[in-house]
């Protein structure tokens, strides 16, 4: 019998929120973006309201040891949209198709929620999330307010 692969996603819960904050923290603080817990980043506090019982989701690629190497969430803005969120990757992680596993199942997982197009937000500084984005056709566009750390939001029409 193969063994799991590791790390592995699953959906996240409650339990997780303590480590998806320090995780989410770790890598806004690696390029220099600041934390925001009271607004923006309020969401992790409680994963399972802010996201599954919203018909959200939120999923954690975790390693053996319980640690979080990789996040993402879909947080529902109206019945045919929803704001991908908190899709961070731990620096160890990156440039082994990880983030590409990520998003993969991110829209996925969007279309079986049957959303029909996926918002971001974003910060000019992730340079390789953005050119990863880019790739699988998301598409420059105006939001009226956009979160404190973020300068730029894309939007990607499901198919």
């Amino acid at each position: 019998m193969k063994e799991n692969p590791w790390p592995r996603l699953r959906p996240a819960n409650n339990k997780d929120c303590e480590k998806i904050a320090n995780f989410v923290y770790s890598v806004l603080k690696e390029y220099n973006l600041k934390p925001d817990p009271v607004c923006t980043d309020a969401d992790i506090r409680d994963i399972e309201h802010s996201y599954f019982e919203r018909g959200g989701t939120f999923y954690v690629l975790e390693e053996k040891d319980g640690s979080i190497v990789g996040a993402y969430g879909l947080y529902p803005i109206d019945s045919q949209t929803c704001e991908l969120r908190k899709m961070y990757l731990h620096s160890a992680y990156r440039g082994k198709g990880l983030g590409k596993f990520l998003l993969d199942s991110a829209l996925s997982e969007a279309r079986q929620l049957g959303f029909k197009r996926i918002i971001l937000e974003t910060a000019s500084v992730l340079k390789e999330a953005i050119s990863l984005y880019k790739s699988y056709g998301f598409v420059e566009y105006e939001l009226e307010h956009l979160s404190s750390r973020c300068d730029q939001a894309y939007l990607l029409e499901l198919k």
